[in-house]
């Protein structure tokens, strides 16, 4: 394998690559902990085969993981599940939306768990691609994921009152994940509200924290290679890239070449997917939708972008995502100017569980604002909807005052961008026919 022929599969490699080198050190920062907790105070995070779960919205200091949202209590857990299966325990949640994510190494997920798939409570054993054991007593379903490190993050809907976040913790507190060798087959709780906080490494700036370190990654790929196995077809592409690290690890000069065509990959192709018209597909108005989110398969594209804006979608049939940088004159959304995002009567996104409008920096996390307020919309008790029935929301730095306010996302003075979150969408959704509305200067 000559040098340049080398570095144009390097290219490829760091392409196809970066999302699972970033899920293996996601994987090695948070099962670093010693118990389940929060990290730095702000993330859930614990030991391997366990899952944290926070017990109430995320802090918006967090910058773990890009576009969290505040409609959701999480968790968030990684697993070797040939290591060891996993239980993972489902509470009676009643009416309220739920659903865990649970993700293979790939990022795809691997199970119908939640509210959607009309799930029962109980416990649900998570087992890795060699698992060949009878199903254990007591056990209600189980879930093979293809690779054997896995994730996962359950989500339960909650609303914006005190009486709800006080009658949602008796649930969250029952939502414990644990190695098969602890069940017992009765349901287990923890008090989420007292988890303790874990010291952790701190994160530089405001963007995310680091994942893929171009440098390295050379480093790293042998090990997803030898981790995660090819889907059908992609056999020859695994065979050019065990040849490339073949190569690497006796030339020292094609190493030197393909860590430069890393840092060169991260600069020309993965930074750019940070911008939104760079993700998912036109959706009208000037937004962008995802598309395959957590169902890549040979996605690649749409996977890695993914893996760096906005890491642990939902898949299309539980969650639609829809965002924008920009207006529907196609300018960059600016603090600056006041803008009006209205929904017309009856065309608020079409869901089976709840809706939310999201603002976001123009690094992807959260705004600070003195109203504490990141996104509107079902979990809103407050909107004010005009005299015709239709919703209209504001965002922009300066306040509208008066009963605007109520619908107002406070921005940051510089660049933000918009994000439209549908959980567990209707035919409107599904099929692409529903449209986001306009955003208009105000």
């Amino acid at each position: 394998m000559q040098p340049g022929y080398a570095v144009s599969v390097a290219r490829q490699a760091y392409l196809w690559g970066w999302p699972m080198v970033n899920m293996i050190n996601r994987r090695t920062a948070i099962t670093k902990a010693p118990h389940a907790g929060k990290l730095n105070g702000v993330l859930p995070a614990a030991p391997l085969s366990e899952v944290g779960m926070l017990s109430d919205y995320i802090d918006p200091a967090q910058t773990f993981i890009a576009c969290p949202n505040q409609d959701v209590v999480y968790g968030l857990g990684f697993f070797d599940l040939d290591k060891e299966p996993v239980v993972a325990q489902v509470p009676d949640f009643g009416d309220r939306f739920w659903v865990y994510a649970l993700y293979d190494a790939r990022t795809d997920q691997f199970a119908d768990l939640g509210k959607p798939y009309g799930s029962k409570p109980g416990f649900y054993l998570l087992v890795g691609p060699t698992w060949n054991r009878d199903t254990p007593e007591g056990i209600t379903d189980i879930f093979r994921s293809p690779t054997s490190l896995a994730n996962g993050i359950p989500r339960v809907f909650q609303d914006d009152t005190e009486e709800d976040k006080r009658a949602i913790q008796e649930k969250i507190d029952q939502i414990v994940f644990y190695p098969l060798s602890k069940f017992d087959g009765k349901m287990k709780t923890v008090d989420w509200s007292a988890a303790p906080d874990i010291p952790g490494p701190k994160s530089e700036g405001k963007a995310e924290t680091k994942w893929v370190i171009p440098e390295k990654f050379f480093d790293q790929f042998q090990e997803v290679l030898d981790t995660v196995s090819p889907q059908p077809g992609e056999e020859a592409m695994y065979a050019q890239f065990r040849q490339l690290m073949a190569a690497a690890a006796k030339d020292p000069e094609i190493k030197k070449r393909i860590t430069e065509e890393a840092v060169a990959t991260e600069k020309d192709v993965i930074q750019l997917f940070h911008r939104w018209e760079h993700n998912g597909v036109p959706a009208g108005n000037g937004w962008n939708r995802s598309l395959n989110n957590a169902k890549w398969g040979l996605d690649y594209f749409n996977r890695t972008g993914t893996s760096k804006s906005n890491m642990f979608d939902n898949k299309p049939n539980e969650t639609q995502y829809f965002y924008t940088d920009n207006d529907a004159a196609g300018a960059q959304l600016e603090g600056a100017k006041t803008y009006s995002i209205t929904f017309a009567a009856g065309e608020e996104p079409p869901v089976e569980g709840f809706w939310s409008l999201t603002l976001y920096t123009e690094e992807h996390f959260f705004h600070p604002n003195d109203l504490k307020r990141y996104s509107l919309g079902t979990k809103n008790k407050s909107l004010k909807r005009n005299a015709d029935g239709s919703l209209t929301l504001y965002a922009g730095a300066k306040n509208p005052g008066g009963d605007k306010e109520s619908n107002w996302l406070p921005a940051p003075d510089g660049k933000f961008s918009l994000y439209i979150r549908a959980y567990w969408g209707k035919s409107g959704i599904l099929d692409g026919s529903w449209q986001p509305p306009k955003i208009a200067l105000a």
